[in-house]
C-alpha cells in the first residue's frame, strides 16, 4: 500500500493536479486522467495508469469510455495490486488497464443489454442491465462523467481479462 501511495503523490507531483472538484469535471473541460486526478477515490486508477505509462494516451484525443474502478476495488485485489505495480508486470497491468477501456463515446443511455463491446485490450466485456449496471461482475455506481476525451462510469471492481492474473 505504501507503493499505491508513492506512485500517488509521485502523479500529483508532476503537475497532474488541479484544484477542481468532480462537479467541475462533468463540463468535460478536463481530460479523462486530469478528471480522475481530481476525484477522491482513483488514487490506486491514478498511480496504476501512471506505472504503465498510459497517461498520455489517456489524455489523448480519444474519444474513450473507461470503466473506472475506485481505490476500494483495488484495494479487493489484496497484494496483486503492488506487484502489477512492479516494472516486470508491467504488461500485465497495461492488459489489466486497457480492458477497462472501450473505444468511444458511451454514454449509460447507449449501453445495450448483454452486449459485449471489445476492449482496447482486445477481449470483451459483458454489459447486464437486468439489476442496473454491471460490466462483467462489477456494478456501475457512478455513470456519466463527461470529460473532454470521453466519459468515465466508476465500478466498485477491477475487471481482470481472462488469464492475466
Amino acid at each position: 500500500m505504501k507503493l499505491i501511495k508513492t506512485l500517488a503523490a509521485a502523479v500529483l507531483a508532476m503537475g497532474l493536479t488541479g484544484g477542481a472538484a468532480l462537479a467541475a469535471s462533468h463540463s468535460g473541460a478536463k481530460d479523462i486522467v486530469d478528471t480522475a486526478v481530481e476525484t477522491d477515490g482513483f488514487d490506486t486508477l491514478v498511480a496504476a495508469v501512471q506505472a504503465a505509462e498510459l497517461v498520455e494516451t489517456l489524455k489523448g484525443e480519444g474519444p474513450f469510455t473507461v470503466f473506472a474502478p475506485t481505490d476500494e476495488a483495488f484495494a479487493a485485489l489484496g497484494t496483486t495490486v503492488e506487484d502489477l505495480l512492479k516494472p516486470e508486470n508491467k504488461d500485465k497491468l497495461v492488459a489489466v488497464l486497457t480492458y477497462h477501456v472501450v473505444p468511444g463515446k458511451v454514454m449509460s443511455s447507449d449501453l445495450v443489454d448483454d452486449s459485449t463491446p471489445a476492449t482496447v485490450q482486445g477481449s470483451n466485456v459483458t454489459i447486464d442491465l437486468d439489476n442496473g449496471a454491471m460490466v462483467n461482475d462489477a456494478n456501475v455506481v457512478t455513470a456519466d462523467i463527461e470529460t473532454s476525451n470521453g466519459v468515465i462510469h466508476v465500478i466498485d471492481k477491477v475487471l481482470v481479462p481472462e488469464g492475466v492474473l
